[in-house]
């Protein structure tokens, strides 16, 4: 089952469990926004954070720009690659965290392992604890193979997001709801990011499948873009979230003030999608 202990942190940090289950007692999903940091630039993505918090959103994803990536589709590794030419590394996102927890949002790093495994486990817990993190999602790295992260997260009070997926068999659902603290990530189809016409059909089944494994809190991910999409995902999921159309939205500004701006009001449509009953 995933833990609910972290619903008062004793750092005093906004945890991503307690966003979900705020939104829940209102009747509604939480809305996750998703950021590469470093695109524009590192400040313009601070702003652009702010702006979807400003927006709803309730739980903001930082990513860590990565050169390799296996989930991401054309719009983020394009923002990516911009990030990396910035020479964006693990500080800018920490200090990028820092601000925009500020907020009072909860805010999640999304990352691929090699780096954080590169930094230090422990170092990178500590360091993410300390910035007011709270926790990982880590597309790449499954439970079997986390025994680090599990330890360095419950040492540091920290949310671990695993990745289940249409294709994950029932035990593996069992694995992956026990090893998450937070929620569980349930990517809607399988692929990569990327804004689709219509949700993946099996992302119903795959929210009650997971929460028949124990979970508490399942968001659904991928593919999702538009208020009514929001609203579709709303009625079955914990929570929404949506990366690759607040990337678009800054990839087609003309400056990091215009983008920014561009991110809050999609936050505030897709808000507004929560909201809504289908």
């Amino acid at each position: 089952m995933v833990s609910t202990e972290l619903q008062d942190s004793p750092t005093g940090t906004r945890t991503a469990a307690a966003a979900v289950d705020d939104a829940k007692a209102e009747g509604r999903a939480a809305l996750v926004a998703y950021l590469p940091v470093g695109y524009p630039d590192v400040d313009g993505s601070i702003e652009a954070a702010k702006a979807a918090v400003a927006g709803g959103a309730d739980v903001v994803e930082l990513g860590l720009p990565y050169s390799d990536p296996t989930m991401d589709g054309a719009t983020i590794q394009r923002a990516a690659e911009v990030c990396l030419a910035n020479r964006t590394r693990p500080a800018d996102v920490l200090r990028a965290v820092e601000e925009v927890a500020s907020t009072g949002a909860a805010v999640l790093v999304m990352t691929y392992w090699p780096p954080v495994d590169r930094y230090g486990v422990e170092r990178w817990a500590a360091d993410l604890a300390n910035a007011g993190g709270a926790g990982l999602i880590t597309p790449d790295l499954i439970p079997d193979e986390a025994a680090g992260w599990l330890a360095a997260s419950q040492e540091h009070d920290l949310e671990r997001v695993f990745l289940v997926a249409p294709s994950s068999t029932d035990a593996r659902l069992e694995t992956t709801v026990r090893a998450s603290r937070g929620f569980v990530y349930a990517a809607s189809l399988m692929g990569v990011t990327g804004t689709r016409a219509t949700v993946g059909a099996g992302a119903a089944d795959l929210v009650r499948r997971t929460r028949a494994a124990g979970a508490e809190r399942v968001c659904v991910g991928l593919g999702v873009s538009t208020p009514a999409q929001a609203t579709e995902v709303a009625g079955y999921a914990d929570g929404v979230i949506v990366g690759s159309a607040f990337v678009q939205r800054l990839l087609d500004a003309d400056s990091p003030a215009a983008g920014a701006r561009a991110v809050g009001q999609l936050a505030e449509e897709l808000s507004a999608g929560v909201r809504t009953r289908p």
